[in-house]
């Protein structure tokens, strides 16, 4: 995913200080950047759900290391985005067991349906369709992980009626 050049504003609040400083605390003090994972996640989900490269120095200097041991992971994992994206993100696990399973298909059915391409937001900003690497539930292939929650035995009626969920504001993304 390619880098966005918009301006994000940094907001850390003092909730989301004290949480990352809850993060830190699980790890010995010489160890900061051990939470690097886990604060990226925190500090993306108090950011729209993206992570501006002044965000990441930001973290950087949060944990005491150097910003390019931020850019590294967040460059390296597809959980990390580094541009707006839509609300709700649908990411299609690729691997074998889904791609036997039609996963392909489905990929472009709601892909035509929203008129996007992979990796391009609805011009609302409500959908993103994304394709990963294994979500680790083979069994119910063909899958999708759709906010903090799988979506399993896809078809396209049930990719219907996801977006038509989503439009009507009854998917919840996180369970925090």
């Amino acid at each position: 995913m390619e880098r966005s050049h918009i301006k994000q504003e940094i907001n850390i609040t003092e909730h989301l200080m004290n949480r990352i400083n809850e993060l830190i605390s699980h790890y010995p003090s010489d160890k900061k950047k051990s939470a690097l994972l886990p604060v990226l996640h925190e500090v993306q989900d108090a950011h729209d759900n993206w992570l501006s490269i002044e965000l990441q120095n930001k973290v950087a200097e949060i944990l005491e290391i150097q910003p390019i041991e931020v850019y590294e992971v967040v460059t390296f994992y597809t959980m990390y985005n580094q541009r707006p994206i839509g609300k709700y993100m649908f990411e299609f696990c690729q691997t074998s067991p889904c791609c036997q399973n039609g996963v392909e298909d489905l990929m472009d059915y709601t892909c035509n349906k929203l008129g996007v391409k992979v990796g391009e937001p609805t011009a609302d900003g409500l959908f993103e369709v994304r394709g990963v690497e294994c979500l680790g539930a083979c069994g119910y292939a063909p899958m999708l992980q759709l906010g903090d929650f799988y979506q399993e035995h896809l078809t396209e009626a049930k990719i219907d009626q996801l977006i038509a969920d989503c439009k009507d504001g009854k998917i919840t993304l996180h369970d925090k």
